[in-house]
């Protein structure tokens, strides 16, 4: 039975998005970094576009590192605790950062440069690894009864709150520092004030105390001795549905943000503060596919929205070549909003599926390792396949790509039919 007051609800779910909103704002300063000036500064010897690619080679490290971090955070959230894993995820994942603001260029220390840079990405993707879940969990085991949805939105609006405030403040950046300035220094700044978000977000999670579902876990047994174990050996239909599950929100992300960008930028010939300003513009309407898919999933079943959102991305991706390559302003912030909207129709209800998959006594565990795995394939390598695909054959074979993603994550979702209470 849940206890809970509406101002320890309000106090959860504000630790919930405001933690993970500063998680995300860390990961998406790199990626919008990766696709402006990442390249030259670490890779100068190459061609500008083999540059981008490198530079998003670097970016998909920290996915590969995620599932470590999965596994790791994991283990002791579901040992010891919700809430101490989270407010070390939040540490590794905030110093990572800050520390990028210190690297030097290959121009400074030559090799040793892109080497320290791929380091901290992942270290940064180690400490994401273990945040989702638990902010997830954070919520949604705390949810009154048919609330566990628009809980488990909450950490999910993290991520366009965290867009919002990454590439909004790279837009200021840029139009106010002339483009030698903001190569030179004006780049690691955002960098350094992570470290100002990451003290409001650890300020907010040491308030709050461990959830009502895991302490009765604890009551009904002792931990798991390795929680990754179990999941593997005893959940196996849902860990492999649950990581395919999640492929299409990485992908139709990452296009949608980073690849986008990138593009714009380099091929389409729009300066960044333009872009940018493009982007701000449409990442509003990831949060309202958020919100939808909360009250939705409510109404429904998660898993029923996911698919919907699923069936609505194969179509989208017919949509990306005609209207990103059309020539229009317009029409490109057309396909960003579009896209985005269902991003959240396929992210929003993730909070509160994923846990579901799993019991309490395995559930950060199994529900990371979904969740990080799943981004390595959707996600991690999305921005440097789809730039080598618009290499080769334009914009057409990248629309094909997120069609693709969306197909494999319906397929997954068809055989788990019933989630876990």
């Amino acid at each position: 039975m849940n206890n809970s007051t509406p101002a320890s609800n309000r106090r959860i779910l504000t630790a919930s998005l405001v933690g993970t909103a500063v998680e995300f704002y860390d990961f998406y300063i790199y990626a919008t970094a990766a696709s402006l000036v990442f390249g030259p500064l670490f890779f100068p010897s190459a061609s500008p576009s083999m540059q981008l690619i490198s530079s998003y080679a670097t970016f998909a490290i920290a996915f590969f590192a995620r599932p470590v971090g999965a596994a790791l955070f994991g283990h002791f959230g579901d040992r010891v605790g919700r809430k101490s894993t989270l407010v070390a995820s939040l540490l590794l994942m905030g110093g990572s950062t800050v520390a990028i603001a210190f690297l030097p260029t290959y121009a400074m220390a030559g090799w040793i440069a892109p080497v320290l840079l791929c380091l901290l990405r992942f270290a940064q993707g180690l400490g994401l690894g273990g945040e989702w879940g638990g902010a997830a969990l954070l919520a949604v085991e705390n949810a009154p009864p048919g609330w566990k949805a628009r809980f488990g939105m909450f950490p999910q609006l993290g991520a366009p709150v965290g867009f919002l405030a990454a590439n909004g403040l790279f837009l200021i950046l840029g139009m106010i520092l002339s483009p030698e300035a903001f190569m030179t220094w004006g780049w690691r700044l955002p960098f350094l004030a992570s470290a100002v978000l990451v003290g409001v977000g650890l300020w907010v999670r040491l308030k709050i105390s461990e959830t009502p579902a895991f302490a009765k876990a604890m009551e009904e047994g002792p931990p798991p001795s390795v929680p990754l174990g179990e999941v593997l050996t005893r959940y196996p239909l849902q860990t492999l549905g649950g990581t395919f599950a999640v492929v299409a929100c990485f992908a139709i992300y990452y296009l949608a943000t980073t690849f986008a960008l990138g593009y714009g930028t380099m091929t389409l010939g729009y300066s960044r503060q333009v872009f940018l300003g493009v982007q701000l513009a449409a990442i509003g309407f990831m949060a309202v596919g958020i919100v939808v898919a909360g009250y939705w999933s409510d109404a429904r079943t998660p898993r029923k929205v996911l698919m919907s959102g699923c069936v609505l991305t194969i179509g989208a991706g017919f949509l990306l070549a005609p209207l990103m390559g059309a020539g229009s302003l317009f029409l490109i912030w057309a396909f960003l909003a579009l896209a985005l909207f269902l991003m959240g129709l396929v992210y929003g209800p993730l909070g509160a599926f994923l846990p579901g998959l799993f019991p309490a006594r395995v559930r950060y565990t199994g529900a990371s390792m979904a969740f990080n795995i799943g981004g390595i394939i959707g996600g991690g390598l999305a921005p440097m396949v789809a730039q080598a695909l618009a290499d080769k054959g334009g914009l057409a074979p990248v629309g094909l790509y997120l069609s693709t993603a969306a197909l494999i994550s319906f397929l997954a979702l068809a055989p788990l039919r019933r989630e876990a209470e």
